[in-house]
């Protein structure tokens, strides 16, 4: 996902852009959406990753200082919970058994990802904070996805390569390549790896499991679009891409191929989208969202009683 201040051109891609990108062009508002977003946490840092666990506590990565924090509830304070092992804090993800999966070198070092093969994933325990290695050497794991024998998917949207971990740990840094690949979510039946577009040309593809080769774009942004910086998204319970447009500020949702609307509008900068799980707390059906300036909300338009909560 888009950076934040310590990656060295990142920061300036987003405030820059903020300032000078046109609005996104008119789209219309999804049915039954638009209501002003919701406050529900808001931390001192970038924040990266976004992911619930079954219990509806909400997870945040900070890629100034790769911190891990939790929070309990929407309104509670966060709780740094662990630091990854080299900084860059990234993606969150969650294993078949539940563990949580938090990816590292989401800083500077995605710049050249593709060559220097620097980051990785740890397992985190979320209570403790304690790490265990999971995976090296992949280009960086800005998006994560978990398929349901464990394997794991992880993109790079300063890069080319999309990274494949297989149950058993063996890495391939370059299982499939697609320039500026941000976020990682699978759909329902574990065919398609969808992804967003964020910098080389814009929009949102799904990448068939069977033949990386022949990734399949979904919706292509142009015009004012062009730099709305599509971030880390994920499905809705119709196996719909929402993704934020992170200097538009907006969250969308692609209802057909080359065909989106708009869920929530006001909050620039946002990386990342995810649904709740659970019957309380960041609760199943919900859909949230956190920004590289610091802040988790919550998009009532978004609502989704029948949500997966595959989070990316």
């Amino acid at each position: 996902m888009s950076r934040a201040a310590v990656v060295l051109g990142a920061c300036a891609f987003a405030a820059m852009s903020v300032v000078i990108a046109p609005s996104a062009q008119a789209a219309p508002v999804c049915a039954g959406a638009g209501q002003a977003t919701l406050p529900a946490a808001s931390i001192a840092g970038a924040l990266e990753g976004l992911t619930v666990d079954a219990r509806g506590r909400a997870f945040t990565t900070d890629i100034l200082t790769g911190r891990v924090f939790r929070i309990d509830a929407p309104g509670a304070a966060p709780v740094p919970i662990g630091t990854v092992p080299s900084g860059g804090g990234g993606a969150l993800a969650w294993t078949p058994d539940g563990g949580l999966l938090v990816g590292y070198g989401a800083d500077a070092r995605v710049l050249a990802g593709d060559v220097l093969r620097a980051a990785g994933i740890v397992r985190m325990d979320p209570e403790t904070g304690a790490t265990t290695p999971v995976a090296a050497g992949l280009s960086a794991a800005n998006g994560l996805a978990v398929a349901g024998d464990g394997t794991i998917y992880a993109t790079n949207d300063f890069g080319s390569l999309v990274g494949r971990v297989a149950p058993g740990g063996a890495v391939r840094a370059d299982w499939a390549s697609l320039p500026s690949a941000n976020g990682a979510v699978l759909d329902r039946a574990g065919e398609y790896l969808y992804v967003g577009r964020t910098f080389s040309n814009p929009g949102v593809s799904r990448i068939p499991l069977a033949n990386p080769g022949a990734p399949q774009s979904l919706l292509d942004l142009g015009g004012a679009d062009a730099l709305a910086a599509p971030d880390g998204l994920t499905l809705d319970s119709a196996q719909r891409p929402i993704v934020p447009f992170n200097t538009a500020g907006q969250v969308v949702r692609v209802d057909a191929p080359q065909r989106y609307c708009v869920l929530s509008s006001g909050n620039p900068s946002t990386s990342v989208v995810t649904y709740g799980r659970g019957s309380s707390g960041f609760a199943a059906g919900r859909l949230f969202a956190a920004t590289f300036t610091g802040s988790i909300y919550e998009i009532p338009g978004g609502f989704d009683p029948a949500a997966t909560t595959a989070a990316p």
